[in-house]
């Protein structure tokens, strides 16, 4: 079953058991789906585009949520808490902090990098291999506190 009737199934029973929250996520996915069909891209989707726009919904919910808790509003900040854990029953399972650290030394040790200066040799190999299974920003932040100490 591909994303979208995934969603659309998951979607109806949302709606029967009156799951406001994930009725509310479910619609913004689907909206995100059908905006991509409609963009005028002349292909099919792909995994790697359901990937990207649910990532992508994770990603705001994740900004939203630092903003809000920034800006004292706890009560926003525990509704995209919600969203995201919706959006996060389509996504891969995430890796743990200790996992992705371990997967960052292993790449540094196969490049071979020295310090900061290489931080672009290990990035591409990195987010590739990280793409959807991690936080970009948490991987980033490894990657460099990692370098940093070399």
């Amino acid at each position: 079953m591909n994303l979208i009737d995934k969603i659309n199934e998951d979607l109806k029973s949302a709606m029967k058991a009156g799951e406001k929250v994930r009725t509310e996520t479910l619609r913004s996915i689907r909206a995100a789906i059908i905006e991509f069909e409609k963009s005028g891209i002349d292909r099919a989707m792909t995994p790697d585009d359901e990937m990207k726009i649910l990532s992508g919904g994770a990603k705001k919910r994740r900004e939203a949520i630092e903003f809000y808790d920034k800006n004292n509003r706890p009560e926003l900040a525990q509704k995209e808490r919600e969203e995201l854990a919706v959006i996060q029953d389509y996504l891969p399972k995430q890796l743990s902090e200790e996992e992705i650290s371990a997967r960052v030394r292993a790449i540094i040790a196969e490049v071979g990098a020295a310090g900061l200066q290489d931080a672009n040799k290990v990035n591409p190999i990195l987010m590739k291999e990280m793409k959807g299974k991690a936080d970009g920003k948490l991987v980033q932040e490894l990657l460099k506190a990692q370098l940093a100490t070399m």
